[in-house]
């Protein structure tokens, strides 16, 4: 039976080790491998390709490590891919036992790896994974010196609850660091209209609700298993194509709520106007001001998407701000203001802006995507909440107290939720920032 008591805004519902992890390769030399702490970092002495931040770590990391050091050192000084870690660690791991390894998410009701659903025929049905799974296969076999895997039926079952069932796992400004595996977690179903959010504090799972619930029921608790700022269309098929299902949810269900998500700027320059770009043709008509839509319009519109989404899937790793600027040009008086793909562009260019210590342009790109963020994410989320942290930070930097503070207040009200108080990203940066601007608006 669920509980009873009423749930609280921002109070844990779940908190969960995981039952197999795995930094990502890319941060070995620079991250713990058990906790994902950056800092100084020593080398274990078998196979000198992991790395801890100090003795606790080690012995703790131990435990798992212990199933692969001597496979590693075999392999040195090549790193092995990671997804192909996460499954040689499943593999050793249910080897020894880990089949009977319970996680609970109530007082009396657990899941165990079985538990999770392989989607079998679903994978049996998609090449791009069974080509990875035969990669991965190869990859493996040469790990293990040639060590009997499981048949392939058995490891297609293991490989597809890692691929459905994975987490990953985002430092507390949510850049992702590696990837998890969550046993009682993975029982929480997904909508686009969240009624929890999963953080961590290290590997540490933590799901909260975002809203005031009656009691603790879980099917009627919701996370996202994607990015929300997006398209129905483009939500449905990462969904489809990841998951293998489509959502149902309220945002789902009926037509695209929004057209400002995929809109054209109105061709006359001081309407603002919203085009409503799906159903756009040669010929229509601004229904504000009038202004006649042309082909020319229409096939620079679809030739600036095309361009726009090359160049987002080709920044997901690596972010470049002269690319980010010449989207941006392009999509000027193109683009809705409010168009998802702008957003993600202004998104980037504000990141990418603040890591070149760019600071003025950061603050413009920033402020110009808040209003955005708040509409398509909600105005409880991590990323709305973490916004308006980074321009209070940059406000702050730049001696515009005042300012600094009003996005301060509403990004604590927002990542209290979210994050909750006690966490280190509080710790380490609200509070002190608090403190800080506070002082300074009272002097």
């Amino acid at each position: 039976m669920p509980s009873k008591r009423e749930i609280r805004r921002g109070e844990v519902l779940l908190e969960e080790k995981p039952f197999v992890w795995v930094l990502c390769s890319k941060y070995r030399t620079e991250r713990c491998d058990y906790c994902f702490t950056k800092c100084q970092l020593s080398k274990c002495s078998v196979c000198r390709s992991v790395y801890y931040c100090g003795r606790s770590c080690q012995k703790e990391g131990w435990t798992i490590h212990k199933l692969e050091c001597q496979y590693l050192k075999g392999i040195a000084p090549r790193v092995l891919p990671d997804a192909a870690r996460m499954l040689a660690r499943l593999i050793k791991i249910l080897e020894k036992g880990g089949h009977h390894t319970k996680s609970y998410y109530t007082d009396k009701k657990y899941r165990k790896f079985k538990d999770l659903m392989s989607h079998y025929p679903n994978l049996k049905n998609d090449q791009a994974r069974m080509e990875h799974f035969s990669s991965l296969y190869g990859v493996l076999y040469e790990f293990f010196k040639g060590e009997s895997l499981p048949n392939s039926a058995e490891l297609m079952g293991i490989f597809g609850r890692m691929c459905v069932n994975s987490f990953s796992i985002c430092n507390q400004e949510m850049q992702s660091l590696g990837t998890g595996m969550y046993l009682g977690a993975s029982v929480i179903d997904h909508s686009c209209q969240p009624t929890a959010v999963v953080t961590f504090e290290g590997t540490t799972l933590q799901l909260r609700a975002l809203e005031a619930l009656p009691d603790l029921d879980w099917s009627k608790v919701f996370i996202s298993y994607i990015d929300v700022m997006a398209t129905k269309r483009e939500r449905q098929r990462e969904l489809e194509q990841t998951y293998y299902f489509l959502c149902r949810c309220g945002k789902c269900s009926g037509p695209e709520p929004n057209r400002e998500m995929t809109g054209a700027a109105c061709p006359e320059e001081t309407c603002g106007n919203c085009i409503d770009s799906v159903n756009m043709r040669a010929g229509d008509q601004c229904t504000r001001c009038g202004a006649v839509i042309t082909e020319d319009f229409v096939r620079t519109f679809e030739d600036v998407t095309e361009m726009t989404n090359l160049h987002l899937e080709n920044m997901k790793e690596t972010t470049y701000l002269d690319v980010c600027k010449a989207c941006l040009s392009k999509q000027k008086g193109v683009f809705y203001k409010k168009n998802v793909k702008h957003i993600k562009t202004l998104d980037l260019a504000f990141d990418s802006s603040v890591e070149f210590g760019k600071f003025d342009e950061a603050i413009e790109y920033g402020l110009r995507i808040v209003d955005s963020f708040h509409e398509y994410y909600g105005d409880i989320h991590p990323m709305t909440g973490l916004l308006r942290l980074k321009l209070a930070k940059l406000l702050h930097y730049q001696n515009d107290a005042k300012e600094a503070m009003k996005h301060l207040r509403i990004a604590k009200d927002i990542l209290a939720i979210t994050h909750g108080t006690t966490s280190s990203l509080f710790r380490e940066h609200v509070f002190p920032l608090l403190q800080d601007v506070m002082l300074e608006n009272k002097n």
